[in-house]
């Protein structure tokens, strides 16, 4: 790996008579416009500006441990060390091939063995607690809180409200657009949130480098103008339940979040800070916070596109024998994959019986699917409710992997808290020692796993298109938004593709034979604006074979990137992204349910002439979703072209020089 490195260290000793006054600390960003202050006096409080309008107020920041120590109450500096870090960070199946990673580090020393790590970057900042002592330590409790200086509107995903457990939940929910007065005083919300503060400044709060510890949500603070963190405690007694018995559901919770070494760090506490809200669509800082790589040949990661069953029902047609659940089926998923270039298939729920990992139905022959496959330069995924796969996965790795599956979605895990996030790097690690990867569906939302083990391909965590099924969300409002709060947690396995598309007024939810909202280049641009390492094409290979343009600029998109270019866009109104692998350029732009006209600067083209492909909504796209027009025209970076879409539209194009 290739480092370019740059540390300037400086250590302040401070006298006992110094440390008996309150103390301040700042560090500023590496473009001095982001000021983060510390200071400690009875408690260790934290604050952030940019340009000199305040971001956060100052903020308490605590750990209690259960011998009722309380890390943060009358601190004590012992000393402090500076630090200036200039790194390339080469990543791996990434959105761009070298990250750079630059910031100003401070980090706190105090008595009774512990630290308080900050760091400054341009886009944002983070702190992190840091402990050394010896043997097991529990924490009963953290005290993170996020204090703003006005009511500001925030954009808040309320979790789920169970009876049994709030912390147990899909990580699938809308986001209300409220002030911070109005967020629910006794229900919680998962990150990333985002809040509005004056002159187009937003801050999104959110985590990352989550390990042995539980997950952040977020709820009302003390205050109307503020957040806090809150964590599931540690679950002690589980029983069976869920979905066909595949989920495992928390009955009772201790009196504490983790159990834990005493030598660690804990996770980072993050507040990304943007000027203009298209610097959301390309941030690092989850991906920079995270622990590097843990597995020394990644090789064999290959993440890709799979031609996906579950979400159109396995409804293809034309063919001379029962669709469904069967080797037949599969066998016809796969020579569609070999026939357009993709990747992977995926045998979807159904393919075990209920409840089980290591058998398949009659009518499925997993070993012959997997040779056929094989030959034709496919590779077989594999999904897997959590239950099944934690009470038998040493056995079932071992047995798929020399089966030779490359992958594993699994299923269903709906839950954060430390046992649940041990599961996940449990498996991460166990599943790269037998060379599989990883999805995970029912999942939290990233924290940068995927730096640590880059054999974990995607996340879901988020309200992908199978909600269309059975749910008349407002998508095209829903698709604008992630792509600048979700999304900065990391990739997000929406499951794009549709080819039935409906403008608002026609839009059903069918279960079996589902369509989606908004127009035919929506859909097409999803591939380019959302990342998506390991992307499913959601609809069935008999739709997909009948519109051939569609199906051949999705098949001709890569799933990872050498470099991102945040173009334009506006969170819940529009969103452009360019995406560049090798010396061909990806653009894909969204709308919400607005019609819209932007322009697209083509500046971040190198200098030559460029063939760009291009699919807009079609004339008639307003009325009839799969309406579009595709066209191939010359370009240069000179250049600016006029983009309209229309409502729930969208527009797509795969640039690539002229020979």
């Amino acid at each position: 790996m290739k480092k370019l490195q740059h540390l300037s260290l400086l250590l302040f000793l401070y006298t006992s008579i110094s440390l008996a006054q309150n103390s301040k600390f700042v560090i500023q960003s590496p473009d001095g416009e982001i000021n983060l202050e510390v200071n400690v006096g009875e408690q260790i409080t934290w604050s952030v500006s940019k340009n000199n309008q305040q971001v956060i107020m100052p903020s308490v920041v605590s750990l209690a441990l259960e011998n009722g120590e309380i890390l943060g109450r009358k601190p004590k500096v012992v000393n402090t060390e500076e630090e200036e870090v200039s790194n390339s960070i080469d990543a791996i199946n990434y959105k761009k091939d070298v990250v750079k990673d630059h910031y100003n580090q401070l980090k706190l020393n105090f008595e009774d063995d512990f630290a308080l790590i900050l760091r400054a970057y341009d886009s944002g900042v983070a702190y992190r607690f840091f402990t050394s002592k010896n043997g097991e330590v529990t924490v009963t409790s953290e005290e993170a809180n996020f204090n703003f200086s006005g009511d500001y509107m925030s954009y808040f995903p309320y979790a789920n409200d169970p009876a049994h457990d709030v912390y147990q939940i899909s990580f699938e929910n809308l986001y209300e657009h409220i002030p911070l007065s109005e967020i629910k005083k006794d229900t919680v919300g998962f990150a990333p949130v985002l809040v509005e503060l004056p002159g187009g400044i937003k801050a999104a709060i959110t985590e990352a480098d989550l390990e042995s510890y539980p997950g952040m949500f977020l709820k009302a603070g003390e205050s109307k103008n503020s957040l806090k963190g809150d964590f599931a405690p540690y679950p002690l007694e589980e029983v069976q339940g869920g979905h066909n018995g595949l989920q495992s559901y928390v009955t009772k919770r201790a009196e504490y979040l983790a159990k834990t070494s005493g030598t660690r760090n804990f996770p980072w506490r993050i507040v990304i800070i943007s000027e203009e809200d298209k610097e959301l669509l390309n941030n690092d800082m989850v991906y920079k916070l995270a622990s590097p790589s843990r597995i020394k040949d990644v090789s064999w990661i290959k993440p890709g596109k799979v031609a996906w069953d579950w979400w159109n029902d396995w409804n293809i047609s034309g063919v001379d024998f029962p669709a469904g659940i069967n080797t037949q089926t599969y066998k016809y998923y796969i020579d569609f994959a070999a026939d357009n270039g993709i990747e992977n298939i995926l045998l979807d729920e159904g393919w075990a019986p209920k409840g089980e990992i290591l058998n398949t139905i009659p009518e499925i022959d997993l070993e012959e699917i997997i040779s056929y496959a094989g030959s034709k330069g496919v590779g077989v995924w594999l999904w897997s409710g959590y239950l099944p796969l934690a009470q038998q996965m040493d056995k079932a790795l071992e047995v798929y992997s020399q089966m030779g599956v490359k992958g594993l979605k699994v299923d269903f895990m709906n839950r954060d808290d430390q046992a649940m996030v041990d599961f996940y790097y449990e498996l991460s690690e166990k599943a790269a020692r037998h060379k599989l990867m990883l999805d995970f569906h029912g999942a939290y939302k990233p924290t940068g796993l995927q730096r640590t083990y880059p054999n974990v391909v995607n996340f879901e965590g988020v309200r992908g298109l199978e909600n269309v099924k059975w749910s008349n969300t407002d998508f095209p409002l829903y698709d604008t938004r992630i792509p600048f709060i979700r999304m900065l947690a990391g990739p997000m396995d929406y499951t794009p593709g549709a080819m039935k598309n409906a403008n608002k007024a026609n839009f059903r939810a069918v279960n079996s034979a589902p369509m989606s909202q908004g127009t035919r280049v929506h859909q097409l641009a999803l591939y380019v604006l959302y990342e998506a390492p390991f992307n499913m094409l959601a609809d069935n290979p008999t739709n997909y074979m009948d519109e051939p343009e569609s199906t051949a600029f999705i098949a001709s998109v890569p799933t990872v990137f050498d470099e991102t270019i945040a173009l334009d866009g506006k969170v819940g109104e529009f969103a452009a992204i360019a995406r560049r692998k090798g010396n061909t350029w990806y653009v894909g732009a969204i709308t919400n349910w607005d019609s819209r006209k932007i322009n697209l600067d083509l500046s971040f083209l190198p200098e030559g002439e460029f063939e760009a492909i291009i699919f807009k909504d079609g004339v008639n796209a307003a009325r009839e979703g799969t309406d579009y027009k595709r066209e191939v025209k010359h370009i240069s970076a000179d250049d600016q072209l006029e983009i309209r879409m229309a409502p729930g539209g969208g527009w797509a194009a795969k640039i690539y020089p002229v020979k």
